[in-house]
């Protein structure tokens, strides 16, 4: 708003230089794209995020699925490590040797980690590809709309700094240009401009 109204007041006033307009019209300008185009960036850049995630999910959940798998043994930890990151992480799972049958029917078995307390004979929950690979937990519909809302709060907040940023050049590329102008003022002045008896 202020922006407006110094438009408006620098319309037909004397002292206006030609740099306070292209200044304030900078401002209109930049006000104007963040409020319009900055949250269009955003919501386009969120629904092209949430179409790819979506997509995503629905062939996660074709090509990946739980199966059985069955601990044979529990395999010892490795060695006490004294960063305390990488033993919180080690602690939160246990190694095991199990086995399982994939969703093609193919027996596998392999090392795996596990919640702590697991033993052997003991049965767990394992995600596989369809040759019963083990793979990651498949992307869920409410994660992907996370991102995607995101991706666009990023994107328009982004693109609101681009506008704000480019504004600021303009205003810093003006400023130059005022004391550009000022520096020739003073040297037609000449340097006794102001002193008694100097003639002015």
């Amino acid at each position: 708003m202020r922006t407006i109204r110094g438009l408006w007041r620098w319309r037909r006033n004397p002292l206006r230089r030609g740099t306070d307009l292209a200044e304030a019209w900078a401002a209109l300008l930049a006000v104007l794209l963040i409020v319009l185009v900055a949250p269009a960036v955003g919501w386009v850049a969120g629904s092209l995020t949430n179409g790819a995630l979506q997509e995503a999910v629905r062939e996660q959940r074709a090509h990946r699925q739980l199966v059985t798998a069955t601990v044979v043994k529990v395999l010892p930890h490795p060695r006490i490590d004294s960063d305390p990151e990488t033993a919180s992480a080690r602690d939160a799972h246990r190694r095991v040797f199990a086995k399982w049958t994939g969703p093609d029917g193919s027996r596998h078995s392999g090392a795996l980690g596990t919640h702590p307390g697991a033993d052997a004979g003991e049965q767990f929950r394992l995600w596989t590809d369809g040759q019963g690979r083990p793979t990651g937990r498949p992307l869920d519909e409410p994660t992907a709309v996370t991102h995607a809302v995101l991706a666009g709060l990023g994107a328009g907040a982004a693109s609101a700094g681009l506008f704000e940023g480019a504004r600021r050049l303009v205003v810093w590329r003006l400023m130059r240009r005022r004391y550009a102008q000022w520096d020739i003022e003073w040297e037609r002045a000449g340097q006794d401009w102001g002193r008694a008896g100097a003639g002015s």
